[in-house]
């Protein structure tokens, strides 16, 4: 009896000590919010000592019986685009950002009311996120993008081990279509080792997902002709000069492609093609030049263009960073919804993301679902159904018209 009372006050102990850890997280309250029933979580977790690489996370917990729902972690592409920003910010999130700035709106539909979301700035250098080694920015990509992503997970649990074991789903968008199935495989291959893995992964889903380099640009190019975006003219010449199978393109290809873009496309959100754009021009009189391989930034999400701009204006508040625990070590620039310097020298991108999936869904129980917006033409519809064609799975269920609120 003796010895029992002793190992009780010792774990006792320890909860208290770990609860006292993720208690130093805890949002009282953002400037500008509303009032809400819910708890927050803010700040960073290190996942890797020797360069000083630590990822920013927000949590918010679900609005109501948070002990019992999953956990849900979010990720943006881009690559180099922050989670923050897009996810909790225009799209999933509790809140949204008035026009201002200055003062925080309940969003009506926020997945807390149905899960504890955790939404996660990655790769250091994106949003709140940092590394002490600069070089870092300029060397990152696919690999380290995971590696770091699966050390979040097992040191953010060990500083939140009320969510050890608790049903877990991974999901995003765009280029998080790589983030999330790498980020899969490494949970997948980390579990097999332990008897009882802390990170209980179901599933993951992703939305407009960069899957296959080949099939993705085809179905792009697809989509931009189909919707009267480019003419006849231009979608010749851009299969003619265009191949997609190799790791570049030629420069008279993406001659073409500048050329739809910038000629051809008008003034358009390219990531909602039926909604304004914000201001005159998306791209203020600058002419668009891309190399047609490397992945365009994810600017807009949601349905007001500009919510990009009122995030870079809130999360640069001094006020807003202290509640958050955020740039806590006064990074040497400003907070942005995407990191160019990221994105330009991403150093190495996966051509193709189906033998992962191939791998998960022959020796994994993982549910997986992708869907697609019709609206993006920057990772279209049709280019999630030529990638995904490729996988040659049985359909079970026929399509059928899927509705919401009889819409």
């Amino acid at each position: 009896m003796v010895l029992y009372a002793v190992a009780m006050q010792v774990h006792a102990g320890e909860q208290k000590k770990k609860k006292g850890e993720y208690m130093k997280d805890r949002v009282v309250r953002l400037p500008g919010q509303p009032e809400v029933s819910f708890q927050q979580y803010a700040g960073y977790v290190t996942v890797n000592n020797k360069d000083g690489r630590a990822l920013f996370y927000w949590l918010t917990e679900a609005a109501h019986s948070a002990n019992s729902k999953p956990l849900v972690l979010w990720l943006n592409g881009g690559p180099g685009c922050s989670s923050v920003a897009y996810g909790a910010s225009e799209e999933i999130g509790p809140f949204h950002i008035n026009k201002t700035g200055a003062t925080l709106y309940s969003n009506p539909y926020s997945w807390n009311k149905l899960a504890n979301l955790l939404f996660l700035e990655s790769p250091a250098g994106v949003g709140f996120s940092y590394t002490n080694t600069s070089s870092n920015l300029k060397d990152t990509g696919d690999k380290r993008t995971a590696e770091d992503s699966l050390a979040f997970l097992i040191n953010w649990l060990a500083k939140f081990p009320q969510y050890k074991y608790r049903e877990m789903y991974i999901t995003g968008e765009s280029y998080a279509g790589h983030y999330i199935p790498q980020l899969a495989k490494k949970i997948y291959l980390y579990n097999k080792g332990l008897s009882k893995p802390s990170i209980n992964l179901k599933g993951f889903m992703v939305g407009n997902a960069v899957t296959d380099d080949y099939y993705d640009y085809l179905g792009t190019v697809n989509y931009w002709w189909s919707h009267a975006m480019i003419s006849d003219q231009t979608y010749q010449s851009i299969l003619r000069t265009c191949n997609f199978r190799l790791e570049d393109t030629s420069s008279t290809c993406n001659s073409f492609i500048n050329y739809a873009m910038n000629n051809e496309f008008g003034n358009i959100d390219r990531y909602g093609i039926y909604t304004p754009t914000c201001g005159k021009s998306q791209s203020d009189g600058k002419k668009t030049i891309v190399r047609f391989k490397r992945s365009v930034l994810r600017r807009a999400g949601g349905y007001d263009p500009c919510s990009e701009n009122y995030a870079e204006i809130y999360y640069n508040r001094a006020d807003v960073q202290k509640a958050l625990h955020a740039n806590t070590t006064k990074i040497p620039y400003k907070w942005t919804a995407c990191n160019d310097v990221v994105n330009v020298n991403w150093k190495d991108s996966d051509f193709s993301i189906l033998p992962i999936y191939k791998e998960l869904i022959s020796s994994s129980a993982l549910r997986i679902w992708l869907y697609s917006g019709d609206a993006d033409s920057v990772v279209p519809v049709t280019a999630t159904r030529f990638s995904i064609a490729r996988l040659g799975l049985p359909v079970k269920i026929r399509w059928y018209p899927w509705y919401s609120a009889k819409q």
